[in-house]
């Protein structure tokens, strides 16, 4: 099979023109224009898989709201990244990631350094639009370094892909659908029965609340090993464009 050749498209991104590579999605070229758009399960260079939806946008012509980490650029596009129709739906979204699970801020392992906590605050989200469900999980303890916590999961899925796509290990996968999916480790077994987890601490270093965290830690050290992930992850993307 003939590999598509690589092209050079032109459009637009809040009304300002862009180029991008007709390989790359909207977000990628958005990020690279200096263009913010919010999202939480994207991670560059992990693959994309637009689980949380906050980075939806609007294009010209269509009624559908789309996740701009998975559409692909066209020529002659027009995008727009921000509109009152647009923030109505991303506090909806982040509201029902906040109701689904439990979050705590004040009594959370990653207050102040949470993604989730992030965008309530930018979004202006003091309340939440939708009820709370107040699923409850059992917390997994049971590894030596890491805690478990799916009560704080927003399903991102970031562990499981750095986990398979970096690591190689394939230890963390999903289990059952809607508001009992959950991350587990091999067959759904303790966390320190896991055969396959390595021990490399990557899966908790990619998670953006604290649904993954370090025993003993204190914050700046875990700011500074997460910074380390995203670097190796920038890195292997760029060696890989090679």
């Amino acid at each position: 099979m003939m590999k598509e050749k690589v092209r050079v498209k032109t459009f637009k991104i809040n009304d300002i023109d862009v180029t991008g590579q007709s390989n790359q999605t909207i977000l990628e070229v958005a990020l690279e224009h200096n263009i913010k758009i919010p999202t939480l399960c994207y991670l560059e260079g992990l693959s994309c898989v637009g689980s949380c939806r906050m980075c939806i946008v609007e294009t010209k012509g269509s009624d559908k709201l789309i996740p701009s980490c998975t559409a692909k650029i066209k020529e002659g596009m027009e995008v727009y990244t921000s509109t009152p129709r647009i923030e109505h739906h991303r506090k909806m979204i982040l509201s029902m990631l906040f109701t689904e699970r439990t979050h705590p801020c004040s009594v959370c392992i990653s207050n102040g350094n949470c993604e989730l906590q992030d965008q309530s605050t930018v979004l202006e989200l003091d309340n939440s639009k939708v009820p709370y469900i107040n699923r409850k999980f059992e917390i997994d303890a049971t590894h030596k370094n890491f805690v478990h916590d799916p009560n704080r999961c927003i399903l991102c899925t970031r562990c499981v892909r750095v986990c398979d796509e970096v690591e190689g290990a394939h230890a963390i996968d999903l289990v059952n659908s809607g508001i009992d999916t959950r991350i587990i480790h091999d067959m759904d077994e303790p966390w320190v029965d896991s055969q396959s987890c390595t021990s490399c601490g990557k899966c908790v270093y990619v998670c953006p609340t604290g649904a993954l965290y370090e025993k003993d830690i204190s914050e700046e050290e875990s700011i500074k090993k997460t910074n380390i992930i995203k670097e190796l992850l920038i890195s292997r993307k760029e060696s890989c464009k090679k």
